[in-house]
């Protein structure tokens, strides 16, 4: 069998991976708007991440809004990453579409663009059995040949479980490179069943999940490096070294920082809740850490409880006070 042609496997899969918002401009809420990128504080933030040092990037997942914009829209933002990156750091942009012809356009276009691969979730409609789900995925990569693929696991947005029968068949696609995954009850089970793959856990479980796996569990996604990456950065260089030293001390005493700062942005301290309104919490709280403006959420995902947003204003202030202690740390070194 001749495997596809990527360019980007599993070996390149390390380090921190920030999940870019779509910077939205002032007006974004308005639906009758047709051009809501803001595309100067796209290149603003791209470039200052790279600078910081993270290793990766992914966009156009949840709170970056794919389900709300434009194909134009969405064109100018990954070409605007694109020109960015000038090739310094891989990038996966999300294709999740409502059918397979749709990914499978999206996902081309973005091929042909430069992105690294895709990071893609099940179709959003009807809820999918096991069956449909791994149809998707072989559809797509058969359609997409030369495209790695990161399967986007949110078990709440894409209403499906992601079991255990799910990821033995995934693995099986020369693809299917890593894994945007959410909790880390059963990782070692999944790490088995598809080895060649690279789980991503969320900076809140990669301490643990490095633990579990420290020569599987390579990389992590991040949204509050949006509040300023430093914090997340010192997570991932501690992890680091105590893999080497095996002393997992300092990593600990940064992810119990990095948790603590997440208190109360849960509202009513359920996953559940909050992914009902994942994108304005989540913008919320990077526009609160004052790091960069995402702007306000594009329609109809703008409507939310105004007490939610107290909690994600909080854990912005506070993933914003951790970054400027860190800062001041690393500056008295």
């Amino acid at each position: 069998m001749t495997h596809p042609k990527l360019r980007i496997d599993a070996s390149g899969i390390k380090g921190l991976w920030p999940i870019l918002p779509t910077p939205a401009k002032p007006n974004a809420f308005d639906w009758r708007e047709r051009n809501t990128v803001d595309l100067d504080q796209t290149a603003r933030v791209v470039e200052l991440l790279i600078d910081a040092g993270v290793d990766g990037l992914l966009s156009l997942g949840t709170y970056g809004e794919a389900h709300s914009l434009l194909w134009d829209e969405k064109k100018a933002f990954v070409g605007c990453v694109m020109e960015t990156i000038r090739g310094r750091i891989p990038f996966f942009t999300g294709t999740t579409a409502l059918n397979t012809r749709e990914v499978v356009e999206q996902t081309r276009a973005m091929h042909d663009m430069g992105v690294s691969g895709t990071m893609l979730g099940v179709p959003m409609w009807c809820k999918n059995d096991l069956a449909t789900a791994v149809q998707f995925f072989k559809d797509v990569t058969e359609a997409c040949p030369d495209t790695a693929l990161a399967i986007y696991a949110n078990t709440e947005a894409f209403k499906f479980e992601f079991p255990r029968p799910f990821w033995a068949e995934v693995a099986k696609l020369p693809q299917a490179v890593a894994c945007k995954y959410l909790g880390i009850g059963m990782l070692a089970v999944d790490l088995e069943l598809a080895p060649n793959m690279r789980f991503l856990p969320n900076e809140q479980d990669y301490y643990a999940a490095a633990r579990i796996a420290p020569d599987r569990v390579t990389a992590f996604w991040s949204s509050s490096a949006l509040c300023g990456p430093l914090p997340a950065l010192t997570l991932r260089d501690r992890v680091a070294q105590a893999k080497s030293s095996h002393d997992w001390t300092s990593a600990k005493e940064i992810a119990d920082k990095l948790r603590a700062c997440d208190v109360g942005f849960f509202p009513k301290g359920e996953f559940s809740e909050f992914s009902k309104f994942n994108a304005p919490l989540e913008k919320s709280r990077m526009n609160a850490a004052g790091y960069m403006n995402a702007g306000p959420c594009r329609p109809p995902y703008h409507v939310i409880p105004q007490d939610y947003l107290a909690g994600a204003e909080r854990s912005g202030r506070a993933h914003a006070a951790l970054n400027a202690e860190l800062m001041q740390i690393r500056r008295a070194i």
